[in-house]
């Protein structure tokens, strides 16, 4: 996808696809920038499930998702923080992350991922 930041000039955006699976089952296709988090991309597109409350600033637990299981040796260490935020939910398992700590990039293109129920 090219980008016109100004006349005659255009940047290649790299995108990312994935599969996201909102809270009543459906299946929805999204497809964002390369380096925008998971959360940015799932809010751009319309899934209002994702509620994020604190807008990506690691402060809330509200981008609750659920990885799939065989892609969680793909993704970075979850921070201390990360894992505090977690650590609140009801709803906690071992494939949860925080989708505003995940970022869209080439290795991570097809993943999977569930919203978790609200808490």
């Amino acid at each position: 996808m090219a980008v016109t930041i100004a006349p005659n000039q255009a940047i290649e955006v790299e995108m990312t696809e994935f599969l996201v699976i909102d809270r009543e089952g459906n299946s929805h296709e999204v497809e964002g920038a390369e380096g925008a988090s998971f959360m940015e991309a799932i809010r751009d597109a319309g899934i209002d499930e994702m509620l994020a409350l604190c807008g990506g600033c690691l402060s809330c637990a509200t981008c609750h998702v659920y990885v799939e299981e065989a892609a969680i040796g793909r993704l970075p260490a979850m921070s201390a923080e990360e894992d505090d935020l977690l650590d609140g939910s009801d709803h906690r398992t071992l494939l949860s992350r925080l989708a505003c700590q995940i970022f869209l990039s080439a290795e991570l293109s097809g993943l999977r991922i569930a919203l978790a129920p609200e808490d």
